[in-house]
């Protein structure tokens, strides 16, 4: 079987010394991917993407992959980019793992991605979206509360400063996401409780065991805020204090958990595989905060944590997500994704229905347990 993993190298816009540590982690994940592919007998070829939209297409098509593996996170430096690979694919029919360009745009437009949790009945912070300062005059979310860039992921943005209790605190946080990050600041109301990651794979989507971030071993003046330095900055306190833990409840808090996770991995339309981290409240209600389609697969990332914890070594971990991929391109499609009926590809050649050819559930070396 043939593989091409498409990962971004589009970090020239970054400034000498700016911490990078988001951006190289995706050099460790190829290759990781790399060494579990090979190792099931896949001949694997990565390609990165820089900031040309039709460049890197013509190395892939060469390749002549049955299936990309898509780790672009951004494209051209903005995280807003992220959807352009996926769209590409979708225009070349290739098929590939991870969520589609609506589901990405979606989670990177945390407004948009609220507004649908919402319409369909999960529970999400109350939030407002600020575009201009003197729209803080009107702001009704209550204090506390976070403020954080409306189009990032990865906790970029995000401090201790990020989490803000007075009026000054809050426009000063404002200030600095529009003019530091130039996009609109997310004010949400600040759930002060657990925070539980919850990782979800496969159709319908499987949850794998809850984690929930301890943040017991933290400066008790640092507020519990999952910030960008405690994922990604390991000389730093918050990063040293923060871990990944089982998460421990109740069967009926448990399954109110895992009915909301679900419900928000499908209203944002996710595939695949994907993260949703939820807090709880005093109460025990769960509120979703984020919906992480494409979620990090690092050896050491939650997702891979939370795989192990079931029993899934990291090798299997990602030969089940390209047996999950190809499984999804297999069945008939309904909205227009992927090889669903025969068609020309991107060499104008015809390609073989799907679930026909190369392309097939269980293609590659079998599976081992």
């Amino acid at each position: 079987m043939r593989i091409a993993i498409l990962y971004n190298d589009d970090f020239s816009h970054l400034s000498p010394g700016v911490n990078r540590s988001s951006q190289d982690a995706i050099l460790g994940v190829v290759a990781s991917f790399e060494r579990a592919l090979a190792a099931r007998g896949a001949a694997v070829f990565a390609f990165p993407v820089g900031a040309d939209a039709f460049g890197f297409s013509d190395d892939f098509l060469d390749a002549a992959p049955d299936l990309i593996v898509n780790l672009c996170e951004s494209f051209g430096g903005d995280a807003r980019g992220e959807l352009i690979v996926p769209a590409l694919l979708d225009l070349l029919r290739v098929p590939y793992t991870g969520s589609g360009p609506l589901a990405l745009a979606l989670a990177l437009h945390k407004h948009k991605a609220k507004e649908i949790l919402r319409a369909r009945g999960i529970p999400t912070p109350e939030w407002q979206l600020i575009e201009r300062l003197d729209a803080l005059d009107k702001l009704d979310v209550p204090l506390p509360a976070i403020v954080k860039p409306a189009h990032e992921d990865a906790s970029i943005g995000i401090d201790r400063r990020s989490l803000v209790k007075t009026r000054s605190e809050l426009a000063w946080a404002c200030e600095r996401v529009l003019t530091e990050h130039r996009q609109p600041a997310l004010v949400e109301r600040f759930i002060d409780g657990r925070e539980l990651n919850v990782g979800l794979w496969g159709a319908p989507p499987e949850i794998l065991p809850i984690h929930e971030i301890d943040f017991s071993h933290l400066d008790p003046a640092h507020p519990h805020v999952v910030t960008y330095a405690a994922k990604w900055d390991e000389a730093a306190p918050e990063y040293q204090a923060t871990h990944s833990v089982p998460c421990r409840l109740d069967p009926q808090a448990l399954d109110r958990v895992r009915q909301v996770a679900r419900g928000a991995f499908e209203a944002l339309e996710l595939r695949d595989y994907g993260r949703v981290d939820i807090r709880l409240a005093a109460d025990g209600s769960p509120y979703v905060i984020e919906v992480n389609p494409n979620c990090d697969l690092s050896l050491d990332a939650g997702f891979a944590r939370a795989a192990q914890a079931a029993g899934i070594d990291y090798e299997s971990l990602v030969w089940r997500l390209v047996e999950i991929a190809m499984s999804r391109y297999a069945r008939p499609s309904h909205d227009g994704e992927g090889l669903g009926a025969a068609g020309p590809d991107a060499r104008g050649n015809r390609r073989a229905p799907a679930g026909r050819g190369r392309l097939r559930p269980g293609a590659g070396p079998a599976r081992s347990e």
